[in-house]
């Protein structure tokens, strides 16, 4: 087993779609019966462990191990600072991390109390985070504009990715306003932003200035893991749930769904969003979420 140093990557972090491991090429046949060759994300197992203790194995792309394993130990409030950890064993063979820590943690006290959640993949979250979800502060944070959301996501769609070349694949974004720093892609939207957790913990990022965007939904478990990670600013060109929505509102953080192009609907924070779209752009997302809410969109 390799023991890896905890990397410090220079930012922006892009996704790497040729990157050997990630898609395989399948062979099937189209709609009129001709054989096409596809690229399709691969799915592998990697088991991740506390010192002995086997925590959870994920179904994951397979890059960044170590930012996978300790962003879900920070997000599941098991690891809270990098200076505990020891050392990060891979054997990419085998897919098993080991996170070893300095001291042994309680993680074994509170494994009983486990709760399984609405995400895709390996949605687990522990329900003793939900205290320290209950006395988080979140920061005022840097107020965005609906032109900077508009480039952000512009930037987002284009950049090359999984997503644009065999699909099947969610993205995760850090952002400081419209310029991404953090760019992470996985078969699962919570271990995407697990990624990202986990190079905030080795890299030493504060998310106090930044923003995440996803392209999944705003369900309550996105809304507590930006909060933990102490990001103000939650955007999602997907849709909203009612307890996304009421945790962020109880927590103070700013949530905005719908984003596509310069349309965007915000249900909570909306303090920290200066709204610049000219008016008619404004009255057409109203109308569009009407149509959709009575059927007709």
């Amino acid at each position: 087993m390799k023991k890896t140093p905890l990397p410090i990557l220079p930012l922006p972090i892009l996704p790497q779609p040729d990157l050997p491991g990630l898609t395989a090429a399948m062979q099937g046949r189209d709609a009129s019966g001709q054989p096409v060759a596809l690229p399709v994300v691969t799915e592998k197992p990697l088991t991740i462990f506390l010192n002995s203790q086997e925590i959870i194995t994920a179904m994951s792309l397979g890059d960044y191990p170590e930012s996978l394993a300790l962003g879900f130990l920070a997000n599941q409030n098991i690891l809270t600072d990098a200076s505990q950890v020891a050392a990060v064993d891979v054997d990419a063979e085998l897919g098993v991390i080991v996170v070893r820590t300095h001291q042994e943690t309680d993680f074994e006290a509170r494994t009983a109390r486990k709760i399984r959640t609405s995400g895709c993949a390996q949605g687990t979250v522990f329900a003793d985070i939900m205290d320290r979800f209950e006395t988080a502060s979140l920061p005022g944070g840097v107020p965005v504009s609906g032109a900077e959301l508009t480039r952000l996501s512009k930037a987002v769609h284009t950049a090359p990715s999984l997503y644009l070349s065999a699909g099947a694949i969610h993205g995760c974004v850090l952002a400081n306003k419209d310029k991404p720093l953090i760019y992470m892609e996985d078969i699962g939207r919570h271990n995407a932003v697990d990624k990202i957790a986990g190079l905030m913990l080795m890299q030493q990022i504060d998310g106090a200035d930044k923003l995440l965007y996803t392209t999944g939904r705003l369900t309550s478990e996105m809304v507590i893991k930006t909060v933990l990670m102490g990001i103000p600013i939650l955007v999602s060109r997907s849709g909203f749930t009612e307890a996304g929505v009421e945790l962020a509102r109880q927590s103070g953080l700013t949530l905005v769904g719908r984003a596509r192009g310069s349309r965007f609907i915000v249900l909570a924070g909306e303090q920290r969003i200066r709204f610049d779209a000219p008016p008619d752009a404004a009255a057409d997302t109203g109308s569009s979420a009407q149509r959709r809410l009575s059927g007709r969109g």
